[in-house]
């Protein structure tokens, strides 16, 4: 994890074979090292190889794992029965 691995969401966006016109979602996660996504990228080939429907987009995101967290100074407390 302290290599950048991490979290990585893909939405990926894809036509049906028979119908053309129709677009479909696809989520795919993974850890996944960044900023190369070797992980991302093989199944991206895997799917154009393998898989009928043509691609029409990919959106992802990263997320590492180990991240300095949020920290909020708080300066009162109410406490509920």
């Amino acid at each position: 994890m302290l290599r950048g691995y991490g979290l990585t969401t893909a939405e990926i966006f894809y036509r049906m074979p028979d119908f053309r016109n129709v677009l479909n979602t696809f989520i795919w996660q993974d850890y996944d090292l960044a900023p190369d996504h070797p992980k991302l990228f093989q199944f991206i080939e895997f799917w154009q190889e393998k898989i009928e429907g043509p691609l029409h987009s990919v959106r992802f995101v990263h997320r590492r794992e180990i991240a300095p967290g949020e920290w909020r100074n708080v300066t009162g407390e109410f406490t509920l029965h």
